[in-house]
């Protein structure tokens, strides 16, 4: 295996595929109602269906930078983190858990044309390298699964 594809068994292992270390983030919101999604562990806490949005934003701006497009806009308003729900629905909870897969197979398809020869470049307006803002998302989407997790277990109580 060469690096890229080393990174891209990270990301998909981290997002949705089978690993070693237990749940990732799309098993981690598998079959998730809307009343979990919704659900607050402490007043000013972000719940579950804000980390969903919260990372599909993430998995955006790396696949933006990729993309060396800085006129890319995320599909909602505003950045890093987006109060949910503003639609307490099945349907909008849904169409969130879509823009999180839709901006995954972005990063991923914008990865697997990236140049690895320019891996290790700073991207324009950046301090970290293509390189670290890749492993990075991985490494984050399994921090949110890892909290996701715990706010269901606070959840059930």
């Amino acid at each position: 295996m060469n690096s890229k594809q080393i990174i891209t068994t990270q990301l998909e292992q981290a997002f949705r595929r089978k690993s070693w270390h237990g749940t990732n983030l799309m098993g981690s919101i598998r079959g998730i109602d809307v009343e979990t999604a919704a659900w607050r562990p402490a007043p000013g806490k972000h719940n579950i269906w804000e980390l969903i949005v919260h990372c599909a934003y993430w998995k955006y701006s790396v696949y933006r930078r990729l993309a060396g497009d800085p006129g890319l806009t995320f599909a909602i308003k505003g950045s890093n983190f987006f109060e949910r729900p503003t639609d307490r629905s099945e349907a909008a909870l849904k169409d969130d858990i879509k823009l999180l897969r839709d901006y995954h197979g972005l990063l991923i398809a914008s990865f697997d044309a990236f140049p690895e020869d320019r891996l290790g470049d700073v991207p324009k307006g950046s301090a970290t390298s293509f390189i670290d803002l890749v492993i990075g998302v991985a490494a984050h989407d399994l921090y949110h699964a890892g909290q996701i997790q715990l706010i269901k277990r606070l959840h059930e109580k």
